[in-house]
């Protein structure tokens, strides 16, 4: 295995690197685990950056005064850029070397935190974010590559990848609870100021605790493969968010049409030419493809019905932002658990069936959520989200595993990169799919029956959203009010109900057909 790569460790990794064979995998020591923490850490402030402008919002709002659309572009440029940039910044850290992108993309990150900060303007912040999600796709690709190198042996590797999953999902949860924090004493650009120390710690021990990887032989950069992929990603990402903000509308529909045109073109450039910037050849393989797509499906199903949990939370039980936070800590904590119990359950049990059980156990999640009604019930819900959370986990650390170890040493910067953009299409998709199906049935039942008393705008508002249901119900004579918010919690339920059985019947789907599709890997 080392022999195919380009090792420049540090000094004092050279006399171990050397008594490496590809029969003898070296087992990590405390330099490795300690290099683990340097590489987690990141990864945390990326996924806190993704949710820490929830609350930051109105703040913002009230001292830059942006319009909607900008207030959109803010919030969304960030995820818009990484998973567009994260097939070519993985490919770039395969040809550059590893180490070196990510302390690139470390300071870069540093930089642009300090923009978003003190961003006088809303067009400045929606730049300094754009500049945030490039440097965020250079350090994603970067930790989970370097990974497939410190960790050798294959069990250390499985639980080193489980504490970068966990770390993911941690951060989606410490990240409005820091930031919810930090603005009640502080100003809105506070939120940003958090990613400097870690960018910091990382570049003083990066040098020295990280070996730098990259392919021997790259080849040429394939640049216009580079912008075809950006373009493609970019354009099937905002269409997917597009039908789930707008429905099928021309402008979604144009851009699927037109990043699915561009992606087409890619694929055939990269078969064409000698060094292609992503090995589509690593979709030949049955275990890396049904990983990518496992990955995708657990993306769908959690991103989907967190759609509708938050919106539960907050509005028909009242919530506020920071109280509904504090309550996905179970489930969270149900991830955890889940990541790293993988490791441990392969010991004993093939790769293949702890997948299948994972996601047999995030189904029955889904059904527990599929039973939540319009009466607050709290504990049902976190209940079905924590076993969701345990169930997808290890379903989630495995397939990542798979893809990484599937793939070349030195195409482990690709692999990533496929593993993460894959999780992004499926957050986008879950939104999109999931989202369509509870509104469709939130629209079909508030389709007639609204009180009289309501404007036209007010009507069209309270039948398209929850939220403007009960905006409009502020309005009305309380009785009135009341019926209509009656009639909308048990219209929004039902769509989530719905929502929950298609996410099960996926889970199942992909439980049931799993271990056959998977037992390449585990030879």
């Amino acid at each position: 295995m080392a022999s195919s790569l380009t090792f420049c460790y540090v000094p004092a990794w050279n006399e171990r690197s050397l008594s490496m064979t590809a029969t003898d995998p070296v087992r990590a020591g405390r330099r490795e685990w300690t290099a683990l923490g340097a590489l987690v850490l990141p990864t945390l402030i990326i996924s806190m950056d993704l949710v820490v402008l929830i609350l930051a919002t109105p703040a913002l709002s009230e001292a830059l005064h942006p319009s909607g659309t900008q207030l959109l572009w803010i919030t969304d440029v960030y995820g818009f850029l990484i998973a567009g940039s994260l097939v070519t910044m993985g490919t770039l850290g395969d040809r550059i070397g590893r180490r070196r992108l990510l302390l690139a993309g470390a300071t870069a990150f540093g930089l642009a935190s300090l923009l978003a900060a003190f961003a006088p303007t809303a067009e400045l912040l929606i730049l300094a974010r754009a500049l945030l999600g490039i440097a965020g796709a250079t350090l994603m690709p970067s930790t989970l590559a370097l990974l497939r190198n410190l960790f050798v042996d294959e069990a250390q590797r499985r639980f080193a990848i489980g504490l970068w999953v966990t770390s993911f999902s941690a951060g989606t949860v410490v990240g409005p609870l820091v930031a919810g924090v930090l603005l009640q004493h502080f100003w809105w650009g506070s939120v940003f100021l958090l990613n400097l120390p870690v960018m910091v710690a990382l570049l003083i021990v990066g040098p020295r605790l990280l070996p730098e990887v990259r392919d021997p032989a790259p080849g040429p950069f394939d640049l216009p493969g580079a912008a075809l992929s950006v373009l493609a990603l970019l354009a099937l990402i905002y269409g997917v968010k597009r039908v789930a903000e707008a429905g099928a509308d021309p402008t979604a529909l144009a851009a699927l049409l037109v990043g699915a045109a561009v992606g087409v073109v890619f694929v055939r450039r990269q078969r064409r030419i000698a060094h292609p910037l992503l090995d589509v050849g690593l979709f030949r393989s049955v275990p890396f493809r049904t990983s990518a797509m496992i990955n995708i499906l657990i993306g769908v199903v959690l991103a989907g019905i967190f759609l509708f949990v938050a919106q539960y939370l907050q509005l028909v039980l009242g919530m506020s932002p920071l109280e509904a936070g504090l309550w996905t800590i179970p489930p969270t904590a149900g991830i955890i658990a889940g990541s790293l119990l993988a490791p441990v359950l392969v010991r004993r049990i093939p790769a293949p069936r702890v997948v299948s059980g994972g996601l047999a156990v995030a189904a029955v999640g889904l059904l527990v959520l599929a039973q939540v009604g319009s009466e607050p019930d709290l504990a049902l819900v976190v209940t079905g989200l924590t076993v969701l959370g345990i169930g997808a986990a290890p379903a989630s650390t495995l397939s990542v595993d798979l893809i990484i170890g599937s793939a070349p040493p030195e195409r482990a910067g690709a692999a990533s990169a496929v593993s993460e953009t894959g999780n992004e299409l499926g957050n986008a998709l879950g939104i999109a799919l999931l989202g369509s199906v509870g509104v469709a049935v939130y629209r079909g039942a508030m389709g007639g029956g609204l009180p009289v008393q309501l404007s036209s705008e007010e009507a069209a508002a309270a039948a398209d959203t929850l939220a403007g249901a009960y905006d409009a119900a502020a309005g009305l004579p309380a009785a009135a009010g009341a019926e209509l918010m009656a009639v909308a919690t048990e219209a929004f339920v039902a769509g989530m109900q719905l929502a929950a059985w298609v996410g099960a019947a996926l889970a199942l789907a992909a439980a049931l057909a799993a271990p056959a599709l998977l037992r390449r890997a585990s030879h």
